[in-house]
C-alpha cells in the first residue's frame, strides 16, 4: 500500500495564494522544496521555479513561472492575445521575447528580442505586447476576431507593423496588414475581399453600417449589399438575427446578395459573375 505523504504546511500555505514558488525568493523553504521534489509533490516549471505536480500543463502556471524566472520577458503572439482579449484562443506554448539567450524549455518558445517600451503593456504584473501587435503575430483569424470585437482598430494594426517591420516574417505580416485594410471580420470575408481585389473592383467598403448594423461588403454607388456566411453554421440565434438585419437593409433601399464559404471556395467564377451582373443592373 502506498503511503500518502502530506505536503509541508508552509509549502501548502504558499500554493494556496500563489500558483508557483521560487527557490531564490523563499530561502526559508529550501529544505521543504527539496523534500517535496523527492516525494514528487511538486515539479519544476522553469529552473528554480516550482508548482504542484501536474500543474505545469496550465497556461497561467507557466506564465506565472516565467514572470519569476525572467521578469523582463514580454509575452508575444497567441499568448499575449489570449491574455489581453481572446481567452478561448488555444495556446500550446508560452511565446515570449527575452533579452538574453535562454535554454529551450518544455512549454515555452523564447525569442531573443528587445521589445520597445511603447509596444508593451502590463496586465496582472506580466509584460506583454499591445493588442494590435499580438493580433498581427497570431495570424488572420485572430486579427479578424480583434477587428470584429473592436479590440483593435485598422490604424493600430498598421502602426504596430511599421514599428516592427524589421522583425522576422515581415513579408507575411505586411501582407496580413494589407489584406486587413478593408476591415474583414472572418476568414470568409477575407477570402471574398481578395477575390474582389483580384477582379479589379475597388469601389466597395467592408463592414459598413446600414440600418444600425454592419454589412459585410457594400458598393455605395450601386446600393448593393453583400453578406458572407462563414465556414460554420451560425446557429438559431444568429440565423434569426441575420434575417431581421437583411429585412432592415432591404427596407433601407439596398439590394442584397448572399454567398457562403462553399460558394466562394468552389465556385469563385460564378460568384464574381453574380457580383458583376448585380453591379451592372
Amino acid at each position: 500500500m502506498w503511503q500518502i505523504i502530506e505536503m509541508d504546511a508552509a509549502l501548502e500555505a504558499h500554493f494556496s495564494t500563489s500558483r508557483v514558488l521560487s527557490r531564490v525568493n523563499t530561502p526559508e523553504l529550501v529544505s521543504a522544496i527539496d523534500y517535496a521534489l523527492r516525494q514528487r509533490q511538486i515539479e519544476a516549471v522553469l529552473p528554480g521555479i516550482y508548482a504542484p505536480t501536474n500543474h505545469r500543463q496550465f497556461l497561467d502556471v507557466r506564465i506565472a513561472a516565467l514572470r519569476l524566472y525572467e521578469p523582463t520577458a514580454v509575452l508575444l503572439a497567441q499568448t499575449a492575445a489570449h491574455e489581453l482579449f481572446h481567452p478561448p484562443l488555444r495556446v500550446d506554448l508560452v511565446h515570449a521575447a527575452v533579452r538574453r539567450r535562454l535554454t529551450p524549455k518544455p512549454g515555452y518558445q523564447f525569442i531573443r528580442r528587445t521589445v520597445p517600451d511603447e509596444l508593451v503593456v502590463t496586465k496582472n504584473g506580466v509584460r506583454m505586447v499591445i493588442p494590435a501587435l499580438a493580433a498581427i503575430d497570431s495570424g488572420p483569424d485572430v486579427v479578424d476576431f480583434a477587428l470584429r470585437e473592436r479590440h483593435v482598430q485598422l490604424h493600430e494594426l498598421a502602426d504596430a507593423y511599421q514599428a516592427t517591420k524589421r522583425w522576422r516574417g515581415s513579408a507575411d505580416r505586411s501582407r496580413l496588414v494589407e489584406e486587413s485594410t478593408d476591415n474583414p471580420w472572418s476568414a470568409a470575408e477575407r477570402l471574398f475581399h481578395r477575390m474582389l481585389r483580384t477582379a479589379g473592383l475597388t469601389e466597395w467598403r467592408g463592414n459598413y453600417p446600414i440600418a444600425d448594423h454592419p454589412v459585410d461588403v457594400v458598393f455605395l454607388k450601386q446600393r448593393l449589399a453583400i453578406e458572407i456566411d462563414g465556414r460554420h453554421f451560425h446557429g438559431d440565434a444568429h440565423f434569426e438575427r441575420d434575417r431581421w438585419q437583411q429585412n432592415a437593409t432591404v427596407l433601407a433601399g439596398w439590394r442584397i446578395l448572399r454567398f457562403t464559404w462553399t460558394m466562394l471556395e468552389k465556385y469563385p467564377d460564378r460568384v464574381m459573375d453574380t457580383v458583376h451582373r448585380a453591379l451592372a443592373l
